[in-house]
């Protein structure tokens, strides 16, 4: 939670902050309450407590007289408002007693309530607001209760307490009044929808078409409605195939799909040599700390650079990927006009203009002599193959001193560079027997048609300087993510974002909750502007005392859902494990370096250490692609249609066995991946319902409580229909709810 968030003042009145970064400026008001109820509470903790805000009084607060769940509190608010803040004050210094996990929920009344949200305090002496649940489909709803509880307490088995409790939301009773008309409505809605879908699902025909028509409400979709016709009511399966397919091809399968879990596919890239480096090379050598970059255009991976365990290297290469062929443009850089030999710089790409820019390197206690400490910047025209000496210290320019495990990424469309963080390289006395404190870099600019350097922002409590840490710049919305690294003994995870446009800092995440990525170290890190995705491999994990233990992990970042998903994850556990795996997927690593193709959604990785203690000077040379993978709208058709399939075989199989035989021999067959083992399995067993004596497939005639006559397949062709419509979007589907799972036990 943001810090200007903890430090919310009790009076909000028409306070302007920020939250997740959203700008609030309308108009947020205090909300009034009683504690209307408690679970419990102990010797003078009394639930009014919470009323007052009195973070130097231990006394001061409410505290249940048990952990044993459900300990709860209910607020009773003056009048119905909308709530999209509750704030929790907390004692002055860390407690046992604070709320490490809580719930909180919300209704009109006290015994309808939905989650508003599920979260947790830090043990610190910071107030915390956090955000609640205040929409439904776009429109706010009024709360008349609202019901705090705790689950867990910072300390083992020790009893909850809250100190303060302020809700903040809109309480203008003419807004309000709109809102609680809606909401009403929509209940009202809501409960003919369920009523309608039990009306089907039991087939009281009359009933259902009765209610639809005096309430004119719409159930589902019409493409859903017809579907259940086709398939519930007149079995149709030639027509209901035609009808989904219609579906996946209109894009109606597209929100399930972006909803699945990628699947990572790893791929050793075995290189073809070139033909101009037959005898001297055909490919680069074992390194970590190198750079990489890629030209999505002409599908060209560029790497310059690094370490090899004994020096660092200064040959540029270039792997063209639709021949899986490296190049090696320069064997030595310096030589042909270019930078000289390094590791830790850093390196980005223009591939409208086709060029390479490099800057920063570390260098060894002692060669840091004055006439040394310069940061040469360089520029690699790709058409002419010719290197520019832009200067020869950026600091002289008004930009970075000389900088090692920094991130530099281009604005291609502004041709802007963006530099931050990295350790500035001082020289050290020979006399001197304490090393220097570290100095960390700030967040610089640099407008390439005008050669010119800006300090954007200084190292500071806004923006905290680190090193490997990543910066991505997303070009459509135009800010810079950055997050994780390292600041001399802390490691951070925090995640920030700031807007080059506009210069400010948004904190997304501050990194103390572990419900997200845990980068670590040396994380390698992506972006997809069309996505809308952050792709995250991780590198040293914290304790580099243990770098045997080295773990890489894949993470992804839903932007637009502010959501983290761990797609993949491998443990350095061992050489057996090593010679086993290394030519499945990559060995944990760090120092490598990861570049991505956002139009063909392919990741490259090349090199890196092992952090192998038996074997510090090893370094790694291999080459991999990676695609992550959800499900295709052809798989998904394809599912679709072997269930429809499935249930018609099923059907046939009670009625004429031979003729059902054929079928699943034939048209059924060509809905299986043969290939896949848990497919073929599924098929394999559908030949079972054949020698049954009674399938599970077969009812007997029944009618409904109107009298009408239901299908013998009526059930089991609605439980079908129930699983094909999990595959479109929740807006055009029936209601997830049953009706009679809402009527009480008495």
């Amino acid at each position: 939670m943001e810090e200007s968030l903890a430090l919310l003042k009790n009076s909000v009145g028409a306070s302007e902050f920020q939250y997740n970064n959203t700008l609030l400026t309308q108009r947020e008001d205090k909300i009034q309450y009683i504690v209307h109820k408690w679970s419990s509470y102990s010797y003078s903790y009394l639930p009014e407590n919470i009323y007052y805000d009195r973070p130097s009084d231990q006394l001061s607060r409410w505290s249940s007289d048990s952990n044993n769940p459900p300990q709860f509190l209910i607020l009773k608010l003056e009048k119905p408002a909308v709530v999209k803040y509750i704030l929790f004050g907390k004692y002055e210094k860390t407690h046992v007693c604070n709320l490490r996990k809580f719930k909180v929920f919300g209704g009109l009344t006290e015994d309808h309530m939905i989650e508003l949200l599920d979260g947790g305090l830090k043990n610190d002496h910071i107030s915390e607001t956090f955000l609640l649940r205040h929409e439904i489909e776009g429109n706010p709803f009024p709360c008349r209760y609202i019901k705090i509880v705790p689950l867990q307490a910072w300390g083992p088995s020790f009893n909850f307490s809250i100190w303060y409790v302020e809700l903040i939301g809109n309480n203008h009773w003419e807004e309000v009044k709109h809102s609680m008309n809606w909401y009403n409505t929509y209940r009202e809605r809501e409960a003919i929808r369920l009523c309608l879908k039990h009306f089907r699902q039991r087939c009281y025909t009359e009933a259902y078409e009765a209610l639809s028509k005096k309430t004119n409400i719409v159930l589902e979709h019409p493409i859903l409605t017809q579907l259940h016709t086709l398939l519930v009511t007149q079995g149709d399966f030639k027509a209901c195939e035609d009808l989904v397919t219609q579906a996946c091809n209109e894009g109606m399968f597209d929100q399930y799909i972006s909803q699945q879990d990628y699947k990572p596919d790893w791929t050793a890239i075995e290189p073809v040599s070139s033909k101009t480096d037959q005898g001297s090379g055909a490919r680069p050598g074992m390194r970590g700390g190198h750079q990489m970059c890629i030209d999505v255009l002409t599908e060209t991976i560029y790497m310059f650079g690094g370490w090899d365990g004994n020096h660092d290297l200064a040959d540029l290469w270039s792997y063209y990927i639709p021949t899986h062929t490296w190049t090696c443009i320069s064997h030595d850089t310096e030589r042909d006009g270019g930078p000289s030999a390094r590791s830790c710089h850093k390196m980005c790409l223009d591939y409208e203009r086709k060029q390479i820019f490099t800057l920063g390197r570390y260098l060894d206690p002692a060669m840091r002599s004055p006439e040394r400490l310069k940061c040469d910047f360089h520029m690699y025209d790709i058409e002419s193959q010719q290197w520019t000496f832009i200067t020869e210290d950026t600091a002289a320019m008004g930009g970075p001193q000389l900088i090692f495990d920094h991130q530099m990424v281009i604005d291609i469309e502004h041709q802007t560079i963006y530099v931050f963080g990295g350790r500035v390289l001082v020289s050290t006395p020979s006399n001197s027997t304490n090393a220097p404190d570290p100095i960390f870099s700030g967040l610089y600019s640099f407008h390439i048609p005008s050669n010119t350097w800006s300090l954007l922002k200084e190292d500071g409590p806004t923006l905290r300087s680190r090193i490997g840490h990543s910066m991505l710049f997303h070009p459509v919305k135009r800010v810079l993510y950055i997050f994780a690294g390292q600041r001399s003994k802390e490691y951070l995870n925090d995640f920030l974002m700031y807007n080059v446009d506009t210069k400010t800092v948004h904190v997304i995440s501050d990194g103390k909750k572990k419900d997200g990525c845990q980068t670590g170290f040396t994380q390698r890190a992506t972006l997809d502007p069309e996505l809308n995705e952050i792709h995250v491999f991780s590198g040293l994990s914290r304790d580099k005392d243990k770098r045997d233990n080295v773990k890489n992990s894949f993470w992804v970042y839903d932007i637009h859902k502010d959501k983290w998903s761990c797609i993949y994850k491998n443990e350095n556990i061992g050489q057996q494990y090593w010679m086993k795996m290394q030519h499945v997927e990559p060995v944990p690593r760090f120092a490598h370096q990861l570049v991505y193709d956002h139009l063909r959604k392919t990741h490259y990785l090349f090199g890196g250490n092992p952090g192998k203690d038996s074997l510090p000077r090893l370094r790694l040379d291999d080459f991999w692609s990676l695609k992550l993978s959800r499900p295709s709208t052809e798989y998904l058709l394809r599912r679709c249609r072997f269930l429809i399939r499935k249930h018609r075989f099923l059907e046939m199989s009670t009625q004429a066995p031979r003729q059902a035989m054929t079928y699943l021999q034939t048209e059924l067959a060509n809905m299986v991946d043969h290939s896949n083992p848990e497919e073929t399995k599924e098929f394999q067993l559908l030949t079972s319902s054949l020698f049954s004596c009674s399938s599970a497939g077969e009812e007997s005639d029944a009618a409904g409580f109107d009298g009408e006559s239901i299908s013998p397949h009526f059930t089991q062709r609605t439980q079908l229909f129930d699983l094909l419509i999990e595959f479109f979007p929740e807006s055009m589907t029936q209601p997830k709810k049953n009706l009679v799972d809402l009527i009480p036990f008495s």
